[in-house]
Parts: C-alpha cells; sequence; structure tokens
C-alpha cells in the first residue's frame, strides 16, 4: 500500500458522510465493534480506563453517526456534568432547584432549538400572520467566527438521538436532586454513561440508578451471557433487514411516498405493514444494543414486550418503548399530578394546546367541540366534585400523550398521534366499566352517528368510522348474546383475542398520523404530512374495487407471507420464545458459529441496494 493510499484509507476511516451514517446493519459498523471489544479486552479489568476507553470510543462513533454534532453532545456532557456536581453539593433546597431549572432549561432549549425551531415557528407565523424565518444562528456563529461559508445558515439540521440523550441526562439530574442517585465521580465516567455507543442514538433511554452503578462493576460474561448476547444480536439484524427494510422498501415506502397511486386496499395494507415495520425496525435496533452491551458486561433495560398482545391502548404503552413511557410517567405525568391531583402546569398545557389548535384550524366545528368538552369539564368538577380526581388524572394523562407525541417529531402529525392514543386510554377506561348491554347500544349509536354524518356531509373518514364502530358492534353483540345464554362458560381465550385484535387495528390507524410525519425535514413536516394523511384516509374510505384484490395479492404474495409470519412469530407466547432463547444460549459454540454463518447468508440476501437508516434515529 502505498502513502498516498494510506493517507485515503486514514481519511475515509475519520470522515463523516451523512449519505453513508455508521450502523448496526453495515459491516463497517462490526469491524468497528470488533476493534473497540479487542481494546475493551486489553482495558477491561481497570474500571476507570474501561469506561474512558468505551466513553472516547462512543464519541467517535457518534461522529461516525451524526458529524460535528458531535460538538453538542460533547458540550452537553460537560455542563450536565457540572449541574450535576451543584445539585450535590449545594446545601440548601432552594439553591438545589435553582441549578436543577437551569440544568433542564438548558438541555430543553437546546433540544428545542434544534428540534422545534421550525414548528413553533410555522405556528407562530400562523398564529400572528407573520412571515419569520429560521435562520441556523450556530452555523452563522461559525461561519464568521472561523472565516468561511462552509456552513450552510438556511436550514437547521437535526442531531442524531438529541432527544434520547437530552431525556437521559434530564433524568441524571433529577435523579441526584431526589437522592435516587450519587453523581458519578468523574467526567470520564459521565461521558460514558451519556455517550454509551449500543443505545445512544435510539434508546433505550436509561437511567443514572439503572446504569450508574455498572460503571464500577467488574466484568462477568459467562457462556450462557455469551450465547443471548448473541441470540439478541441476531434477532436483531433478522427482524430489522428482513421484516423492516424489505417491507418498507417493496411496500410500504411506495404507498406512502405516493398514496394517490394505489388503490384503498394497498393503501389499507401499507398501514398494516407499517405496525410491524416499525415494531421490527425498533425492536431490532434495541435486540442488538442488549446483545451489543452484554458482550461488555453492560445491561440495558428491556424495552419491548410483545407490544401487539396488548389488549387495549394503556397496555399497549406498558409494552411499547417501555423506557420512554416510564420516563414519562416519572418526570412528567407524576410532577403534573399524576393520579392524586390537578395542577396549574396541567390545566395551563391543555388550554394552550387546545387554544393553538383553535386557532390554527380556523374551523368553527373544531372550535366548537373543543369549548363543549372544556365546558363539560368545568361542570362536571363544579357539579359533581366526586368526578374531580378522575377529571385530573385524565387531563395529566392527556398531556403527557400529546408532549410524549411531540417529543417524537416537531410536527402537529405527531401531536395528534400522541392525542389519539390519549383518547384512546381514556375511551378504554371509560368502556372497561359498562356492561355487555350498554356497550352494543352505544356501539350502534355510534354506527347510526357516522351513517348520518356521512349522509349529510359525505366524507372518507365517515365511511371508515362505520365500517371501525360496525365491527366493534357486531363483535360486542355476539359477545353480550353468548354471554346471555352461556354465562357459566366464558370464553377467556376468544375475549382476549378479541381485544388483542382490537387494540392492534386502532394503534395502526393512529400509525397513518405517526408514518406520515416521520422522514421528512422539519421545515416541511407539517404541511406534506398532513396532505400525505389525508390522501390516505382518502384513498381507504373512497370507492373500493374489490375485483382487483386477489391480483394485489397475487403480485405482493411474499410480502404479505412475511407479515403473517412476522404477526405469527411475535404472537407466539412468550414462554416458548424464552425457551429457544436459552436452549440456543446453551448450545456449543461450534454449533452458535454455524447458526451465525447461516443468518449471515439469509441476511445478505435481503439487504436491499439502500440501506435503511433506523426509524428512531430521527427522534
Amino acid at each position: 500500500m502505498t502513502l498516498e493510499q494510506l493517507k485515503q484509507f486514514f481519511s475515509t476511516i475519520f470522515s463523516f458522510d451523512e449519505k453513508y451514517p455508521l450502523l448496526f446493519t453495515q459491516f463497517y459498523f462490526w469491524a468497528f465493534f470488533a476493534i473497540i471489544f479487542a481494546g475493551f479486552a486489553l482495558f477491561h479489568k481497570k474500571k476507570l480506563l474501561r469506561n474512558s476507553f468505551l466513553g472516547f470510543a462512543s464519541l467517535f462513533f457518534y461522529y461516525k453517526t451524526s458529524g460535528l454534532f458531535v460538538i453538542i453532545l460533547f458540550l452537553s456532557i460537560i455542563y450536565d456534568f457540572l449541574i450535576g456536581k451543584k445539585i450535590s453539593t449545594t446545601v440548601s433546597q432552594v439553591g438545589k432547584k435553582v441549578w436543577l431549572f437551569s440544568g433542564i432549561f438548558i438541555n430543553l432549549i437546546i433540544l428545542f432549538y434544534f428540534k422545534y425551531a421550525y414548528f413553533f415557528t410555522d405556528a407562530y407565523n400562523s398564529l400572528f400572520h407573520t412571515d419569520i424565518e429560521v435562520l441556523n444562528h450556530i452555523a452563522l456563529w461559525s461561519n464568521e467566527l472561523i472565516g468561511t461559508t462552509r456552513f450552510d445558515a438556511s436550514k437547521i439540521l437535526l442531531p442524531v438521538g438529541i432527544s434520547f440523550y437530552t431525556f437521559q441526562n434530564i433524568s441524571y439530574l433529577v435523579d441526584i436532586y431526589r437522592n435516587r442517585v450519587t453523581p458519578v465521580r468523574n467526567i470520564l465516567d459521565f461521558g460514558f454513561y451519556t455517550t454509551f455507543f449500543p443505545q445512544l442514538v435510539a434508546g433505550p433511554i436509561i437511567r443514572a440508578s439503572q446504569f450508574v452503578p455498572q460503571l464500577y462493576k467488574k466484568f462477568s460474561l459467562s457462556k450462557k451471557q455469551f450465547g443471548i448476547a448473541l441470540f439478541w444480536i441476531l434477532n436483531g439484524l433478522l427482524k430489522k433487514i428482513i421484516l423492516s427494510d424489505y417491507l418498507a422498501v417493496n411496500f410500504v415506502d411506495r404507498v406512502f411516498n405516493n398514496p394517490n397511486l394505489f388503490t384503498g386496499f394497498e393503501n389499507l395494507s401499507a398501514l398494516f405493514l407499517y405496525s410491524l415495520q416499525v415494531y421490527a425496525d425498533f425492536s431490532g435496533y434495541t435486540d442488538i444494543a442488549i446483545g451489543v452491551a452484554m458482550l461488555m458486561g453492560f445491561y440495558l433495560p428491556k424495552n419491548f414486550d410483545s407490544p401487539y398482545k396488548a389488549t387495549n391502548p394503556g397496555n399497549f404503552w406498558k409494552r411499547w418503548h417501555i423506557s420512554l413511557s416510564n420516563w414519562l410517567k416519572d418526570y412528567l405525568y407524576i410532577p403534573l399530578g399524576g393520579n392524586r391531583k390537578g395542577t396549574f402546569a396541567g390545566y395551563f398545557i391543555l388550554i394552550l394546546i387546545a387554544g393553538i389548535i383553535v386557532f390554527l384550524s380556523n374551523n368553527l366545528w373544531i372550535g366548537g367541540i373543543i369549548i363543549f368538552v372544556a365546558l363539560l369539564i368545568l361542570f362536571s368538577g363544579i357539579f359533581f366534585p366526586k368526578t374531580k380526581k378522575a377529571i385530573n388524572t385524565n387531563i395529566n394523562l392527556m398531556n403527557t400523550m400529546l408532549l410524549g407525541g411531540l417529543w417524537h417529531g416537531a410536527s402537529w402529525n405527531f401531536m395528534i398521534w400522541g392525542g389519539l392514543n390519549g383518547v384512546g386510554i381514556l375511551i378504554f377506561k371509560f368502556w372497561r366499566n359498562l356492561s355487555n348491554i350498554w356497550k352494543s347500544i352505544i356501539t350502534l349509536l355510534l354506527v347510526d352517528l357516522f351513517i348520518l354524518l356521512n349522509f349529510y356531509f359525505p366524507h372518507p373518514a365517515w365511511v371508515i368510522g362505520i365500517v371501525w364502530s360496525g365491527i366493534i358492534f357486531f363483535g360486542t353483540l355476539l359477545g353480550t348474546i353468548y354471554n346471555a345464554i352461556f354465562k357459566k362458560h366464558p370464553l377467556p381465550l376468544i375475549n382476549r383475542g378479541w381485544s388483542i385484535f382490537l387494540t392492534f387495528i386502532f394503534i395502526t390507524f393512529t400509525r397513518l398520523f405517526f408514518r406520515s410525519g416521520s422522514n421528512l425535514n422539519p421545515a416541511e413536516a407539517n404541511a406534506t404530512a398532513w396532505n400525505t394523511a389525508k390522501t390516505m384516509v382518502s384513498r381507504i374510505g373512497g370507492a373500493w374495487d374489490f375485483s382487483k384484490i386477489p391480483e394485489i395479492i397475487h403480485n405482493y404474495l411474499f410480502i404479505f407471507l412475511l407479515f403473517i409470519g412476522g404477526m405469527i412469530i411475535h404472537w407466539l407466547p412468550e414462554k416458548w420464545k424464552k425457551w429457544y432463547r436459552i436452549n440456543f444460549a446453551m448450545t456449543p459454540l461450534w454449533v452458535q458459529a454455524i447458526v451465525v454463518i447461516a443468518v449471515v447468508f439469509i441476511v445478505y440476501q435481503f439487504i436491499t441496494a439502500d440501506l435503511q437508516p433506523f426509524i428512531y434515529f430521527q427522534f
């Protein structure tokens, strides 16, 4: 190798290419991990050296994933470490609160600048009829500082994983304030806690109380642990490349990119396939992250628990993105009052969001509905004091879901998605206390309402409502009749299957707004996402040519079979999955090596021309 070739080789290694970020699904990542693991093997007995080595390796990984945004991460490490120390050493409670507030404020202001500048500017322009443009002031200052025009000041780019490490560091500061954890001993250890590369850019969100104690534990890895770690890595790769990427490239992305070119059946199919795709993508990343971390003796929290086995929307959020759900519960829902009380902040947030929606919608119907709901809540609290606690709980829950939706992206579509999930949880809380007769009556009235709306104000959304409420009505009616005749012979498995079916359909339809807002530049997210969602609703709720469905299924037969196979595996009993996971871990190393070779060969057959980045990288 000549000197010029060697120079080019190192230039490639140490440069960042935004078109080819370092992904778990790339060969280069596994080459990177092999080098890191070799270095780890040398330093693993010396904790500070081990943590420092992995911390700097993680910063390099983030640089290869997000370029110069590593500077933002580096600054975040410094100020959060220093503020954590200040919270711990300050004696007065007022002083502790001041430092905590300043730490949270700095973290959120950086997050808002990079992630929500377009969203809030667009909302402000719409409300006050102004024409303010977003400028990248950091790029402007950088250009002035070094006397160049290298950085584009016309737009703000979103740093990969900024929401994850921001929330992680906020939880660190709050836990120090609550005396749940002591500050880490030095900035090198804290840098490692913040940047640990397996979970840095897409979670799971690790708490200081979960991870900091591991910084000071001796490394250990048994044969069984090695086998389980290897299983999680292989499982994640299979999910990501075979299920997620293949479904996305060959069907889902095509439909969502231009829904008008596809039939109502194809649009509906794309929605259901996307539910599997996004699960396989995100849980696949988490599986790989858990496996890679375990090989180095670190344990990340469980982030998914077969979410499509959920029997209601609330149960779904106890199974999906568990680390975020728990974070929102502990650091947002409970501080807002939880299920104990209402707070000024809780009412203020809900009134503010509702007011903005009314102004931006410029629609009398939406305004009237929001005002009616607000008056209903007000009078219920005044004339039925016993309901006040339930009202406060539901307001806190709704705020959590709305802000949780906004966490996912700077688009009204994400807030609609979060709001729909919140409404689903509230409806279920009301629904579960009704008798089967009342459930049948209410769903029948709902069917009639949608029929009337479609008769007087024709719209595809009402057609979807008729079909959806009709399915619930007939299922509920059959259950009511069966229970009346065979009261002593309940059917728990069928009832559970019915609940899972309804929950999966509900979650799938909310994803219409989630997917429409994904993969978009924040500057164009609102308009483009809303238009995509409206178009898909029109296609799904419009006229169908049922004679074309067999041909569509035939043309995409492998896609549909892959979807069915993926869902069957997902719905397998947990004890079966645990059985084959443990048995794989206990097999001889040569058997595991053969399985690895077989999986790599299978995965290679499914790899698309362009590797798809993980969906949650953008969050």
